[in-house]
């Protein structure tokens, strides 16, 4: 696998308006089922975030399904099994990840189990702190190519 998309790269690819649109867009219209992917559990991500957002930039669940639908279409889906969340939370609690880092490190670890090279996202920071073997692999979706 290529290329790891987290949420924050699928949520900018969707508005329009958003800073880091073009970009994130461009990604997720060049990924192709195979050499890219996503964690499942940013779907559940995805869809709670478009249909919170405050107006007017909110939509309704069935709009956020159409994006996730095309999300679907585009990436492999990768998801930890029991056994997976098991490692992924001891490692954490070993490398002092707290709070919501905990979900950072839920999509880190699904970007190594799909063995993506590259793991894009705009929340470099806080990839950053995870564990080596993900954070050598972070970038910001301006820097593929």
């Amino acid at each position: 696998m290529r290329a790891f998309l987290d949420t924050s790269v699928l949520v900018a690819a969707f508005y329009v308006d958003h800073p880091h649109h073009e970009p994130s867009f461009r990604l997720l219209a060049d990924s192709k089922k195979g050499s890219a992917c996503c964690a499942l559990h940013s779907l559940a991500e995805v869809y709670a975030t478009l249909t919170s957002m405050p107006q007017p930039r909110r939509v309704a669940g069935d709009q956020a399904l159409l994006f996730i639908g095309s999300i679907r279409e585009r990436l492999t889906l990768v998801g930890l099994s029991e056994r997976d969340y098991a490692q992924m939370l001891e490692s954490s609690a070993a490398g002092s990840v707290l709070g919501g880092g905990i979900y950072d490190a839920i999509l880190g670890y699904c970007a190594l189990k799909a063995g993506a090279q590259t793991i894009y996202t705009w929340n470099t920071r806080d990839f950053l702190r995870l564990p080596s073997a993900i954070a050598s692999r972070v970038r910001r979706p301006d820097e593929a190519g």
